[in-house]
Formats: structure tokens, C-alpha cells, sequence
């Protein structure tokens, strides 16, 4: 198993971060996630490019490095 950290932008309510982490927990492999409104740890068999675009489907304004 796997940590992969990342690096969010536009994150800013507490609702935004239910989405992120809700959207993160929904890929295939995740195990866990930790969140704060600029940062993320995921832990699991995934891969970061599936994370990444897992944020990026939200379509709002957030971004995942």
C-alpha cells in the first residue's frame, strides 16, 4: 500500500473538503484520506494521476498537484 500526498487549491469550506474527500474515497484502491483545505494523504493501491482527476471531476475550480 501506498501514500501519496497532494497539494489542493480552491479548497476553502468545510463543504468543499467533504467533496474532495468523498470524491478521493470513491477511486478504486483508496484505503484512506486524510484532508486539509491545502493538502491531502491518500493511502491505498491507486495511482496520484487517478486522484487528480478524481478532484478535477468535481468541476469546482478545485485543483490537485
Amino acid at each position: 500500500m501506498s501514500r501519496i500526498n497532494l497539494t489542493l487549491k480552491g479548497v476553502s469550506t468545510p463543504e468543499d473538503l467533504n467533496r474532495v474527500t468523498t470524491a478521493l474515497m470513491m477511486v478504486d484502491g483508496v484505503e484512506s484520506v486524510d484532508i486539509g483545505r491545502e493538502w491531502a494523504e491518500v493511502e491505498g493501491r491507486v495511482t496520484r494521476d487517478a486522484l487528480i482527476k478524481a478532484v478535477a471531476s468535481l468541476k469546482a475550480g478545485f485543483t490537485a498537484q
